[in-house]
């Protein structure tokens, strides 16, 4: 079980780094599962994306305070704005698929937004 727990996090983490070059594709949730998943599995490789320079500071932020940066959020919803006008324009042609993609996008706009900005 250990195995498979180690090659999902993985699998998370290159999400998570395709997600940096796809803007449709959030890389945050991606990275905190993998450490999640990593904590199960491999304290050292958890180790390794917690000092991430990178990943890190976004992952302890969530781990301590469930918190996400201001920076994160604007990036979070802009993109998730851009991919919904994305959607509206070259998206499926049913309209009531479009309306279940909005609402999903604005659910989550609403998770993100309704976070704790990090303790300074």
């Amino acid at each position: 079980m250990r195995i498979l727990t180690l090659a999902a996090a993985w699998l998370f983490v290159a999400v998570g780094i395709v997600g940096v070059f796809l803007p449709l594709l959030p890389t945050t949730p991606f990275m905190i599962l993998a450490a999640a998943l990593f904590a199960r599995s491999s304290p050292r490789f958890e180790r390794w994306l917690i000092e991430h320079p990178r990943y890190g500071q976004p992952l302890i932020d969530w781990r301590r305070e469930g918190a996400i940066s201001k920076r994160a959020k604007i990036a979070s919803v802009s993109l998730m704005a851009v991919s919904y006008a994305i959607v509206w324009l070259v998206g499926p042609p049913q309209i009531w698929l479009k309306l279940v993609i909005g609402v999903i996008l604005v659910s989550c706009a609403a998770f993100v937004l309704t976070r704790p900005l990090p303790r300074a």
